[in-house]
C-alpha cells in the first residue's frame, strides 16, 4: 500500500474577494510540483463564492469536469443551451470535449455558496461536448458510501469518460467500512468533508485527505459523525 496524505493547512489557497478557493492540486497561481494530480485527478478545489458573485462564461477541452455543492444554489450556463440550478444532493458533469462554454453563478444576494468543482483527464478524446446533473442519495441512506459517478451510461449516478467512481456518504461515530475498488491499478482518494475519520492509518480531519494505491480494499472508519467523499482514478493513464 502506497499513500500520499494531503492535510487541509498544506492546500493552496486564493482569496479573490468574491471568491476563496482552497486548491489540493495546483492550480492558477499555485504551483507545487510534488502536487500536480493524483493519478487521473488534475484538479479538486474547495470553493465558497459571494452573494451574488461567479465565474463568467469561459472555455474548456477535452477535460471531464465535476461538481459537486455543498451549501446554497450555483446557477449554470452554457454553449449547448443549458441553464440550471444545482444545489446540496446534487452532483453536476460536464465532458468539455471539443470545447465547451459555461459559467457558474451565486443565484442567491443573501448567502455564499460552497461547492467542490474536480477536473478528471478523460480517456477518449475529442468527444462531443455534454452535460447532465441530477440528485444523489435521494433515499438518504446513512453508513454507507452511495455511489454517484461511474464510467457507466447506465450505472448509478452520473457517467465521465474515464474508469473513474466517486462514492459519497454520511456515517455515524466508529462506523466501520470496507471499500473495494472496483479496477485493478486504480487509486483511492478519500475526502472528509465534515467530521474526523481513520484511514491507510492516518487520522483525517475535516477537509483533509489522503491517496492509496496498490491496494485492492480499504477499511475506513469515522471517528466522528461523518461526511465522506471517495474518489476512484486510475494511476496511469
Amino acid at each position: 500500500m502506497q499513500t500520499i496524505l494531503y492535510k487541509a493547512n498544506t492546500r493552496g489557497n486564493a482569496n479573490h474577494g468574491w471568491l476563496q478557493s482552497f486548491h489540493t492540486f495546483s492550480f492558477a497561481s499555485y504551483h507545487n510540483p510534488n502536487r500536480m494530480n493524483f493519478g487521473a485527478m488534475r484538479v479538486l478545489n474547495d470553493d465558497t463564492v459571494a452573494a451574488g458573485r461567479g465565474f463568467d462564461m469561459h472555455r474548456h477541452l477535452n477535460m471531464e469536469i465535476v461538481s459537486i455543492p455543498l451549501s446554497g444554489d450555483l446557477e449554470h450556463k452554457d454553449s449547448m443551451g443549458n441553464q440550471t440550478v444545482i444545489q446540496q444532493g446534487d452532483i453536476q458533469v460536464m465532458s468539455a470535449g471539443t470545447g465547451i462554454d459555461h459559467s457558474e453563478y451565486n443565484k442567491n444576494s443573501d448567502r455564499e455558496v460552497q461547492f467542490l468543482q474536480i477536473w478528471i483527464m478523460p480517456n477518449q478524446r475529442p468527444v462531443a461536448p455534454r452535460y447532465d446533473q441530477m440528485k444523489i442519495n435521494e433515499h438518504h441512506l446513512k453508513n454507507e458510501f452511495v455511489q454517484i459517478l461511474s464510467p457507466n451510461q447506465d450505472d448509478e449516478g452520473v457517467w465521465i469518460y474515464q474508469d473513474a467512481w466517486f462514492h459519497m456518504g454520511d456515517f455515524t461515530q466508529e462506523q466501520t467500512l470496507v471499500h473495494n475498488l472496483h479496477k485493478k491499478g486504480n487509486g483511492l482518494f478519500i475526502f472528509v468533508l465534515e467530521g474526523s475519520a481513520h484511514a491507510a492509518g492516518e487520522l483525517l480531519d475535516r477537509r483533509d485527505a489522503i491517496g492509496v494505491y496498490d491496494i485492492a480494499e480499504l477499511e475506513i472508519t469515522a471517528q466522528s459523525d461523518s461526511k465522506i467523499l471517495l474518489i476512484e482514478v486510475p494511476m496511469q493513464f
